[in-house]
């Protein structure tokens, strides 16, 4: 169970209404930055989490009416602003994937080329980049010397990622600044500092509380860009939760813009446009539509079609995407929104090096008021496509 507790309310707070109205006892997110293991081995416990930062408390999910009957007890509360179900999250569906058009070369892939990370003078140096997924595979040859700060929030997974998806979209946002006889350069801000969060196991799925907690923590590490190629469905005319919304914007507040993969589930050949999904579907989170090499809306990519939120709001390069996966294969090409949304990421980290003021919402209106127009409706790319500071937009 998810509680957005209000503006303002502290560990104490907490710690009393859970004990008053459930009989939990609470643990305090800032204990724990340096364990996030000892963290999950708490919450499978049955205690209650709070994360200050973003004002959201995680509960054990109580069976049957008694979830009902706690739901409705906790709403009641002065401190607490809504209360709802704990949801599963996935990582954002991809499928291998290859084609002409912008093209990789021996140089560089066709993203980096796009959006003029390879143009700029900039490389992400200085900035946090958080990726919050998979994990990452520490052994690969490309991460060899990195500073990577990690943490998995999944009960009993390291954060060794044994699915592939994040290290695909960490090497996106932050792969390496050259390329070498076996590949390209793929990396958009290959100096940024990462900041790899695991929060979905290793079959590609993770709890709210599992991810929420990865907001918390690089959100309180004062990473100015926090990736998050993952989400759920959402139906037509669903609107966006006020959890999210609040996250968002505390994050916001923080310094920090959180971006997300709007989702892989339209068939616009058959013209089925999904709506963008959760968590991208939050108006104070940055939602990353994916186009293909030749800049127009990839086929499977979620628009802008619900009224309450659910907006899109910049676009990525997402089919045909050349980045690192763990060992042995080390390489793949994949397509999503999944791989957009580490190279809006990158981009971000470029723009935040570029000028220290840039940062939180500045940064997000930035990154839009930059884009690359696309001559494309904005429900399906938003304000179009993120550039590279220097990078001449035509």
């Amino acid at each position: 169970m998810l509680v957005l507790l209000r503006e303002g309310a502290q560990a104490q707070d907490a710690r009393q209404l859970f004990r008053d109205a459930a009989g939990l006892d609470v643990v305090d997110a800032r204990d724990f930055r340096s364990s996030a293991s000892a963290l999950a081995t708490t919450m499978s416990a049955g205690a209650a989490l709070f994360l200050p930062t973003l004002g959201i408390a995680v509960l054990p999910e109580p069976k049957g009416t008694d979830a009902e009957a706690l739901s409705t007890r906790i709403r009641g509360e002065d401190a607490v602003q809504d209360v709802r179900p704990e949801f599963y999250l996935f990582a954002i569906g991809d499928g291998i994937q290859s084609g002409p058009a912008y093209a990789d070369t021996a140089a560089r892939t066709w993203g980096v080329a796009a959006t003029g990370a390879d143009q700029s003078r900039y490389t992400g140096r200085g900035i946090k980049i958080a990726i919050l997924d998979t994990g990452i595979a520490r052994n690969h040859p490309d991460f060899a010397g990195r500073t990577i700060t990690t943490m998995s929030f999944v009960p009993g997974e390291d954060v060794a990622d044994g699915q592939g998806h994040g290290t695909h979209c960490a090497g996106t946002a932050a792969g390496l600044a050259s390329a070498t006889t076996d590949h390209p350069r793929y990396g958009v801000a290959p100096d940024a500092e990462l900041y790899v969060g695991k929060v979905l196991n290793n079959a590609g799925s993770g709890q709210e509380g599992w991810i929420l907690a990865g907001m918390e923590w690089a959100t309180a590490s004062k990473c100015e860009v926090i990736s998050m190629s993952l989400g759920r469905p959402v139906r037509r005319d669903e609107p966006a939760h006020a959890l999210y919304e609040e996250a968002g914007q505390r994050a916001l507040a923080n310094g920090c813009l959180v971006v997300a993969a709007a989702g892989n589930n339209s068939s616009r050949q058959f013209s089925y446009i999904a709506p963008v999904a959760a968590p991208a579907n939050a108006v104070s989170i940055m939602a990353v539509a994916a186009v293909d090499q030749k800049l127009g809306v990839a086929e499977f990519s979620c628009g802008g079609v619900n009224p309450d939120g659910g907006q899109i709001d910049i676009a990525g390069p997402g089919v045909g995407v050349f980045s690192s996966v763990p060992l042995p294969q080390r390489y793949m090409s994949l397509r999503g929104t999944s791989m957009a949304c580490p190279h809006v990421a990158g981009i971000a980290a470029l723009w935040a090096e570029s000028d220290p003021n840039l940062r939180g919402r500045a940064l997000f209106d930035a990154l839009k008021r930059h884009a690359r127009p696309l001559g494309q409706p904005p429900e399906d790319v938003g304000s179009g496509l993120a550039v590279a500071p220097g990078l001449r937009v035509t």
